[in-house]
Order: structure tokens, then C-alpha cells, then sequence
């Protein structure tokens, strides 16, 4: 879905189609896009369509970065990496059922896929570092600096720190490439375009491109909910819940996680389906093995029922509500010698599951970018007024691309948020 700011839709076509102009590419026609999603990401369609994110253009400085993932994009479409990519897994997939055919054993055509699967990431890799030479003299040909490509990647490199940060992971292992990573490390990455020699010569556009994103929204869309410390607030189900103390809130498109480091998991979802008969059958049809431990409650004034699943170093217990016409579920894990106190504090969290009022709702809104002068202010302050509950200076830092407090007044305006 598109994001709805018509302005900053028609300042990103124009981004885009000035690199297609002056650059003369060809295989086009082209179209860009802003989705209204707060993830960071950036990519192209077979057909021509570019999209960014909203939370990618959050973390962009200038409209020479805007210009860089845009060139980055257009080139995996110019040097056909999505055929590439595609033919990859369709040869992984021949070969795997091949071999099964020709030893019959599933298990030797699963291996054989899977080393396929992994080829196919690896050349993925490759085009990466390949798109992002290709973008270089398109970026040029526009007239924008090339040095955006190396604090492109340099500011999603303090992204993916603070990211592991906030599962309270070491930050380092933002770095650390995987064997099923579909991208080089970012230090990879860096080093390769510093060895092509970017230049700061040609238009940064920083004035343009932060007066384009100025107000714009940061948190995830309405209908996605809201994060709030160690709540989670969704005004379009109407619902709410709070985890425990040490618990930190990942909203994911498909579920909402909260987790404690070798302590405990929560997985929160809802269902379109209103069961007829009681939610404790429900839960024995959905889960496998049948749980046990079924018991029927209420939470707040909605039918209610909470099961475990025996067996294993984890507790596991299930705690279903009816809501609205759907039914919400969690599904709570707890690990460790305190195990079982932890998962009694998890239930106690999913007791707490609500409906919200119509008041509450309709004062919900999501968090938006502001841009702001530095000068004279104390960046400790604005820090200490973002809508969060820790890491402040570090989200601060981490925004703004820069490595401390003391460089944030070189800046002169910067980029910070507000409820």
C-alpha cells in the first residue's frame, strides 16, 4: 500500500526519473513509489516499479542517498538479476528432484536443495556488490555525488547495530554475514565501493529531500497497531496488551513478538474465524500434540481458555480469547531454571488482554518525523524527549548517521520524532 502523502509520492518519482532521464536507462517505463511501511527496505519489480519504505527514507540524509538506492535498484533490473536469481532456484529445484529420482531417497533431494538454495544466496551476494558498482556512473550521470552509495550503506550498517541493540544483542553481529544471507556484509560492501572511489562532487539536495519528509510518519501504519514501551496498542482491532517487565515488543507483519533473552517468548496473532463451540476445542483441533491442561476462563468479560503442551527445557502454554468477531491467541514460551515463575508472569500479561474504548482509539496516533535546528540545543534534551522507552541517544545517533552527541551539532538541522 502506498503511503498517502501525494507530495512526498511525486518528490521520489521526480528522483526517479531524473536518473532515468540523465542517465538515459533504457527497459523502461519506470515508476516509484513510497509504501506506508516502517520496515527498512528498498526494491524493483520485473515490470519497472521502484518502491522505498517509509522507514528507509527516515534514515536517508539527503537526496543523493534517496538517488543511491533508487540507482542500486535500477540496476539489478538492468543486468536482469531477477532472471538470474529466478533461473538459480529453478535449476536448485531440477537438480534436487533428480537426484532423489536417481537415489530414491526424499533425503538426498532435500540435501541437494538446499546446497542449491544456498548456491543461489551466494550469487545474490554477488549482484548486490554488482548493482551497487552499476549505480556509481548513474549517480554521476545525474549529477549527484557518489559518496552517497558509501553513506547509504554506512547509515543502514548503524541501523542494523541498533536493531540488534534492541533484541539486546551485540551490536557487532549487524556485520556478521550468515551463509543463508542474501546480502554481502556491510563492511564487504563498504570496502568494495571504496576501492571505486566515490567522490563528494555533484548535488547532495540535503535542504530539499529533509523539507520532503519533514511530518512524515515513522511508526507502523494504523492498521498494523502500535508500539508503546511495553504495550501494544491496534485502534483498528480495538485491542491492547502489556508484557512484562524485561520484555521488548517486535511488531512483525504476521504476528507481534515479545521477547526476554534466554528468558522468555511471546507470540501474539488474531483469526478471522469465530469458533462455535468452546474455544478450549479450539485449541485442542489447532494444536499439535493435543495439549494438555485445558481449561476454560474469562478475560475481562470474553470467553477465554489457556492450555499446555507437555515435555522439553521450555514451558509452553497457549492462552486464547475471543474478541470482537476473530479470536487473539498467544502462544508463551519460558526457558530457563525460573521457567516456571516466568511463564506464570506471561500468563499474567495475556490476562491483561483488552478491548479498547472508543476514546482510547480515537486518541491514538502514530509517532512523526520533525526536522529541527541544532543550534543552541542541547542534543542530551532532544534525546531525552524522544517517544521511547531507552537507547534514546542512541536511536538519535542512529537517525541522524552520525557515531555521538558531539556530531550532531555539524549537522545544523536535524531529524528527531515526536508522538
Amino acid at each position: 500500500m502506498l503511503y498517502a502523502s501525494p507530495a512526498l509520492q511525486a518528490y521520489v518519482e521526480r528522483v526517479g526519473n531524473r536518473l532515468v532521464t540523465r542517465a538515459r536507462l533504457a527497459d523502461g517505463p519506470f515508476r516509484f513509489g513510497v509504501l506506508d511501511v516502517a520496515d527498512v527496505n528498498a526494491w524493483v519489480l520485473a515490470d519497472g516499479r521502484v518502491f522505498v519504505t517509509r522507514g528507509l527514507l527516515a534514515l536517508l540524509d539527503d537526496e543523493a542517498e534517496l538517488a543511491a538506492t533508487i540507482a542500486h535498484e535500477l540496476a539489478h533490473l538492468s543486468r536482469r538479476h531477477h532472471v538470474a536469481t529466478a533461473q538459480a532456484r529453478r535449476t536448485a529445484i531440477d537438480n534436487a528432484v533428480a537426484a532423489a529420482e536417481a537415489s530414491g531417497s526424499i533425503s538426498v533431494g532435500r540435501s541437494v536443495l538446499r546446497d542449491g538454495l544456498l548456491a543461489a544466496r551466494r550469487y545474490s551476494r554477488e549482484q548486490e556488490l554488482e548493482a551497487d558498482r552499476v549505480a556509481l556512473p548513474t549517480l554521476a550521470q545525474a549529477g549527484y555525488r557518489t559518496d552517497a552509495m558509501v553513506t547509504l550503506i554506512d547509515k543502514l550498517w548503524r541501523h542494523a547495530r541498533l536493531e540488534a541493540m534492541l533484541v539486546d544483542l551485540p551490536p557487532e553481529l549487524a556485520d556478521r554475514r550468515r551463509s543463508d544471507s542474501t546480502h554481502p556484509a556491510f563492511s564487504e560492501r563498504l570496502a568494495a565501493l571504496r576501492e571505486l572511489g566515490g567522490t563528494a562532487d555533484g548535488e547532495a539536495g540535503r535542504q530539499a529531500y529533509l523539507a520532503a519528509i519533514d511530518g512524515m510518519v515513522v511508526d507502523d501504519a494504523r492498521n498494523e497497531g502500535f508500539v508503546r514501551g511495553r504495550r501494544f496498542l491496534h485502534p483498528t482491532l480495538r485491542l491492547a496488551f502489556e508484557v512484562p517487565e524485561g520484555y521488548r515488543i517486535l511488531n512483525d507483519s504476521s504476528a507481534v513478538l515479545a521477547i526476554r533473552r534466554e528468558h522468555g517468548l511471546v507470540v501474539f496473532s488474531c483469526y478471522a474465524e469465530r469458533p462455535s463451540g468452546p474455544l478450549t476445542d479450539w485449541l485442542r483441533r489447532r494444536l499439535r500434540p493435543t495439549p494438555v491442561g485445558l481449561e476454560s476462563t474469562r478475560i475481562g468479560d470474553a470467553e477465554a481458555a489457556i492450555a499446555d503442551r507437555q515435555g522439553g527445557a521450555e514451558r509452553v502454554r497457549f492462552v486464547a480469547v475471543r474478541h470482537g468477531e476473530g479470536t487473539c491467541a498467544f502462544n508463551l514460551r519460558a526457558r530457563g531454571a525460573d521457567r516456571d515463575a516466568e511463564i506464570g508472569r506471561l500468563t499474567d500479561a495475556a490476562r491483561g488482554f483488552r478491548a479498547l474504548g472508543d476514546s482510547e482509539v480515537a486518541g491514538l496516533r502514530p509517532f512523526r518525523l520533525k526536522i529541527i535546528p541544532i543550534a543552541g540545543v542541547d542534543p542530551e534534551r532532544v534525546a531525552s524527549r524522544l517517544p521511547y522507552p531507552d537507547l534514546r541517544m542512541e536511536r538519535l545517533t542512529a537517525l541522524n548517521g552520525v557515531d555521538s552527541a558531539l556530531q550532531l551539532p555539524r549537522l545544523r538541522t536535524i531529524k528527531t520524532v515526536v508522538p
